[in-house]
């Protein structure tokens, strides 16, 4: 079922979603959900606070649909590290300007690492931890942009 997206300022964008502590039967017809709402929008993810849920769910697919294999769930996503800044367009359906500039917090105060060899700055990278693919083990991933 296509599910509604909602707008700024509803509250449910403002505020954290709740912890996900069962997965369900109504857990999984909300993950199919937000993907067919993904991409009935033309989009390649969407969060549960987006779709009026205060959970802690995100779908992503980056094939739009065209590799099954290729979807991701997360479930009580957390940044557990993260350094560098990353500077990048954003366009949020839950938002009614079409695209915003948004920044990476910075780790610290301190400058940017760099690379002993090089001297370059190293890219930003972020790892976070989920329970992916609807199960409920836990996972850590970092992801690092290519320079």
């Amino acid at each position: 079922m296509i599910l509604k997206i909602v707008k700024y300022p509803e509250a449910v964008l403002s505020q954290p979603g709740e912890p996900v502590t069962e997965f369900n039967a109504e857990l999984r017809k909300l993950v199919a959900d937000m993907f067919e709402t993904t991409y009935a929008s033309q989009g390649v993810g969407l969060a549960a606070p987006q779709v009026g849920a205060s959970k802690r769910v995100t779908v992503i697919d980056l094939s739009m649909g065209k590799e099954p294999k290729d979807k991701l769930v997360l479930v009580n996503p957390e940044i557990v590290f993260q350094e560098g800044k990353q500077y990048e367009e954003e366009a949020a359906s839950a938002f009614l300007i079409s695209a915003r500039k948004w920044r990476a917090p910075p780790k610290s105060a301190s400058a940017p690492r760099t690379s002993a060899a090089s001297g370059s700055r190293r890219p930003p990278t972020s790892c976070f931890r989920a329970a992916f693919s609807m199960r409920s083990t836990t996972s850590t991933a970092c992801c690092s942009s290519s320079a």
